[in-house]
């Protein structure tokens, strides 16, 4: 089932949402200061490529220190849009009952993408 759903994801949008997670992410590893946010980018892309089945849960250990000052830093730069973005899909997606699925994965991507640092993909 978790196949399917991943099909249907890429089709209806999911490629679309990772790539844009993609050349953003490298758009931002242009620069040193960018890279630890392109990294953070990439995860979510490929995420964002097969989410049934898998989970962005907290790392072991965290949230630590550095993760927190990052995920300030993330807030402060504008980079919560990105979760705006996942709600807003999200309701138009549960709009339909078929749509349910991928609006429940949309609102699975709200608090990763508001604080991704010390997050990781299982």
């Amino acid at each position: 089932m978790n196949a399917l759903g991943n099909i249907f994801w890429l089709l209806l949008g999911g490629i679309l949402i990772a790539l844009i997670y993609y050349i953003v992410g490298l758009l931002l590893c242009i620069t040193v200061i960018g890279i630890p946010f392109g990294v953070q980018l990439f995860k979510f892309g490929t995420y964002a490529l097969w989410p049934f089945g898998h989970e962005l849960v907290d790392k072991p250990g965290e949230p630590g220190c550095v993760s927190v000052v990052m995920n300030v830093i993330w807030i402060l730069l504008g980079w919560w849009e990105i979760s705006v973005i996942h709600l807003i899909c999200g309701i138009i997606c549960c709009v339909t009952i078929v749509g349910i699925p991928f609006g429940v994965q949309h609102f699975k991507m709200i608090i990763p993408t508001l604080l991704p640092f010390g997050k990781e993909i299982r």
